[in-house]
């Protein structure tokens, strides 16, 4: 199954041909049948009704306005493809508490699988952007698919393993986060922002990977009081390089 969000709105939608007769017929079968309504006219037709689903967005839980239409083929496809269309409605939003209510522009998807669930479309649309960071920090964090391997066999189980451990790693930070005795963190650098963040990124879970494993090593027997520091005065002393923070806040 594909999930595609259209960029121009498509003018060749047609619905599924006709069965041909049992009769034969001068010339070539149908291929396509009627033309289907764009997405835009689809939009703007009340004949078809809008259905309500609730959706979690940043944990956060929003009611989207769909309409479907399937099954359906597009030139641009070709034959072997039977499509399905959802149109969602624009979202209204507010910049401020009070303030005027604006709207989104509309979202048109095509659907390479005619008989997929609509709220199952609507959920990969709308999570698409945390796997396209998923996508990106394996590729910068972990460095997949740049193992200095030369074995056939490493070459293909080294990406694998470490995705699996990217997974593995994103659901123990999601466990222990979730448990009601809350785990010793390592406290944020110096030179992260002082609010806390919404979401529990990998880097930071990769540091309190490295605590948890190297900590006792290194001296730290209490994260907690990891941090502890004198009050800074106005020209402070220039400080010896810390080992603890440069093996334990490192990117990468």
């Amino acid at each position: 199954m594909r999930c595609v969000k259209f960029r121009q709105h498509p003018q060749q939608l047609y619905f599924l041909p006709e069965p041909p007769p049992t009769a034969p017929q001068p010339g070539r079968p149908r291929r396509y049948g009627a033309p289907a309504p764009t997405p835009e006219q689809l939009r703007q037709d009340d004949s078809a009704p809008w259905t309500a689903l609730d959706v979690s967005l940043s944990g956060t839980s929003h009611t989207m306005r769909v309409k479907q239409l399937h099954p359906i083929l597009w030139r641009t496809a070709g034959l072997h493809h039977t499509l399905q269309l959802v149109v969602i409605a624009p979202v209204g939003y507010r910049l401020r508490k009070h303030s005027k209510l604006l709207y989104r522009k509309p979202a048109f998807l095509v659907c390479t699988d005619p008989a997929l669930d609509v709220r199952t479309v609507v959920r990969g649309y709308v999570q698409r952007w945390g796997i396209e960071v998923n996508f990106r920090e394996e590729k910068t964090l972990l460095c997949v698919g740049e193992a200095q391997v030369r074995n056939a066999a490493s070459v293909e189980a080294v990406p694998a393993l470490q995705v699996a451990s990217y997974a593995m790693l994103l659901l123990a930070a999601l466990r222990s986060r979730n448990e009601a005795v809350k785990p010793d963190l390592l406290p944020l650098p110096k030179w992260a922002a002082n609010a806390a963040p919404p979401r529990f990124s990998t880097q930071r879970a990769i540091n309190q990977l490295r605590a948890e494993v190297w900590g006792r090593a290194l001296g730290v027997s209490n994260i907690s009081d990891f941090a502890a520091c004198s009050t800074p005065i106005t020209k402070p002393e220039k400080f010896m390089p810390d080992l603890r923070s440069a093996v334990l806040y490192a990117v990468n």
